[in-house]
């Protein structure tokens, strides 16, 4: 337990990011229904309060596997946040449409957010002490696809924002 909460990470996979919160978000590429059960196991290991997970799945890609992301992170996580994640060419509404018919197989609370940056927020503003806030399937990307293209957009640096909106910043 301790050992995982001291770990260093490799960019983008279960990345701490601290601004004196008493509660942990982690930034993980996680961007398939495996990946998904994998972080929040580790997650689940940490003992926290609560695990709050964000995610999404990427649009012009494989649809079959939507729900099944969606059955992981309600499955496993005591609240989901489900939002947009690269949507491409594709309507986000729609793709979180597919993603929430897996959520709904479960009682898990689930808020649903197509705007990532609001999405991450609200996450955030979620969690209490012990909590641990999932930000899963971008991880180490500075990017968001759009249908007009890529717009820079880092969930890192989105999350450590929204902590400091809410009052939190790392003492040096």
């Amino acid at each position: 337990q301790n050992g995982v909460r001291e770990l260093r990470s490799v960019p983008g996979r279960f990345e701490r990011v601290e601004e004196g919160q008493p509660f942990m978000v982690v930034v993980d590429y996680a961007h398939t229904d495996d990946a998904l059960r994998n972080v929040i196991t580790v997650a689940r290991h940490m003992k926290p309060k609560r695990v709050i997970t964000l995610f999404g799945c990427g649009g012009d890609r494989d649809r079959s596997k939507r729900p099944l992301m969606g059955m992981a992170a309600a499955e496993l996580s005591d609240s989901v946040v489900l939002t947009s994640d690269n949507p491409r060419s594709e309507d986000p509404l729609a793709i979180m449409n597919d993603a929430m018919v897996g959520v709904q197989r479960y009682d898990t609370p689930c808020a649903a957010e197509p705007d990532r940056e609001r999405a991450i927020k609200k996450a955030i503003e979620s969690a209490g002490p012990g909590d641990v806030v999932i930000l899963a399937g971008k991880g180490h990307e500075t990017y968001q696809v759009l249908r007009d293209g890529p717009i820079p957009f880092d969930d890192r640096q989105v999350a450590r924002r929204a902590l400091r909106s809410f009052g939190y910043k790392r003492s040096t």
